[in-house]
């Protein structure tokens, strides 16, 4: 009997031949990443356990970027503690504001993360990384301590749902869409503690942007993990970042899935996922009315070059409706010059969007974009429960960088074909 490309990772990071879904392992990590948020908690944790020195300083990974730049006292603090941690342990991988930018989009362009890695990270959307076919999971704080000091993690292996993906994207229709129709479909709950693999005709089609949107956002499933089998666009990808060596995966023929899941992309609209949960999803031409007082384009999930470039496609030579704050978040250093460099600065400007620096900022209501009570917000980021980003009175839609531009525009949640 075969293994899925989730099994055949984990088995490649312990000492066995092969795992099967339900076993406990303790399973040697790749990589051990934490934020300005989580890694002062781990840094606790790791002194009162008797830590010394981490397990291994060039798998150690911090990035300060959700309160980076600090927005306060408390958030300076916080990334105080990290700075001082990473010079204290000589952190290779340590990122400072200027060179920083949101973690899930930073480290796979720096090639910190590669190609059958298990990564695991103090933040649920470590998951991304499952774009470039690794094992990517979110734990907590003191797991991540735990994996400082000895570079191991138990895992219990996940059951896999497999996804088929067939047929032509519609105009419009990107990876965000995609990933929240499938939320739609099998709630947030569908795939707990289960991996998603994205297989079918159409993911040889899919950007690498795409496909770590999808991979993004399988924990609003409640996925362990979201996967992709490594094919030429991710050779592509890594191939020119890479400064170590990795190894590709795929799935056997004869693995055994818990579910798989056949899905004909043509038949999917553009899609808006209403508050308060993701799987609460409407194709764009059921949303209605829905009068905005903001529109985010950004983040993790939606703040990559490509994103930028289709925002600022649908911005050339319009305005930001009055009234509407849009706020342009570049993921990355790199993609903030490079989207200055082709001119798309000029565009945003000129339709009186605001560009932030590289931040988390808004996506959890930390800042940079807060709502206020009765506010309204269409945003290209992660999760919409109540009070996610401001106000617990205000509201958060979700959307693709395409939506939330043209909504920009027309003041209210609307499609591109309506401009």
């Amino acid at each position: 009997m075969g293994m899925t490309i989730t099994e055949k990772i984990l088995a490649r990071h312990t000492d066995l031949d092969r795992v099967s879904p339900g076993m406990l392992i303790s399973a040697r990590v790749d990589i051990a990443l934490g934020n300005d948020i989580t890694a002062p908690i781990a840094i606790e944790a790791f002194r009162k356990a008797g830590g010394k020195k981490v397990f291994d300083r060039e798998k150690v990974v911090l990035v300060p970027d959700h309160f980076a730049p600090n927005k306060d006292i408390a958030s300076a603090e916080q990334c105080k503690v990290m700075r001082d941690f990473a010079k204290e342990q000589e952190i290779t991988h340590y990122y400072e504001v200027g060179e920083a930018g949101i973690e899930h989009a930073l480290l796979p362009e720096k090639g910190v993360v590669l190609p059958g890695d298990l990564v695991i990270g103090a933040d649920s959307h470590s998951c991304t990384y499952g774009a470039l076919g690794a094992f990517g999971t979110g734990v907590g704080s003191t797991d991540l301590a735990a994996a400082m000091m000895t570079g191991e993690l138990w895992l219990r292996v996940p059951e896999t749902m497999k996804f088929v993906l067939r047929g032509r994207l519609n105009k419009w229709v990107s990876g965000k869409d995609l990933i929240l129709y499938i939320i739609g479909q099998i709630g947030v709950d569908g795939a707990l503690y289960r991996a998603m693999e994205f297989t079918g005709e159409t993911v040889r089609d899919l950007s690498m942007a795409d496909r770590f949107t999808i991979a993004n956002m399988v924990v609003e499933a409640g996925a362990k993990n979201g996967i992709f089998i490594p094919d030429e666009v991710t050779e592509s990808y890594v191939k020119d970042k890479a400064k170590r060596d990795y190894k590709i995966y795929s799935s056997d023929p004869d693995a055994v899935y818990h579910s798989a899941i056949d899905i004909d992309v043509a038949k999917i609209k553009p899609q808006v996922a209403f508050p308060p949960l993701p799987s609460n999803t409407r194709d764009i031409d059921r949303v209605g009315d829905v009068r905005i007082d903001q529109s985010v384009i950004g983040s993790c999930t939606n703040g990559r070059i490509e994103d930028l470039r289709i925002a600022a496609a649908i911005l050339k030579g319009r305005k930001v409706a009055p009234f509407v704050r849009l706020i342009i978040i570049p993921a990355t250093p790199t993609i903030y010059k490079t989207a200055m460099q082709e001119g798309l600065f000029d565009i945003f400007l000129a339709a009186n969007a605001v560009i932030s620096t590289p931040t988390c900022g808004p996506c959890l209501g930390g800042y940079m974009g807060i709502l206020a009570e009765g506010e309204v917000t269409v945003s290209t980021t992660n999760r919409n429960f109540t009070g996610r980003m401001g106000h617990p009175k205000s509201e958060v839609y979700l959307a693709s960088p395409a939506i939330a531009a043209a909504s920009a525009v027309l003041g209210r949640i609307g499609s591109p074909e309506e401009l």
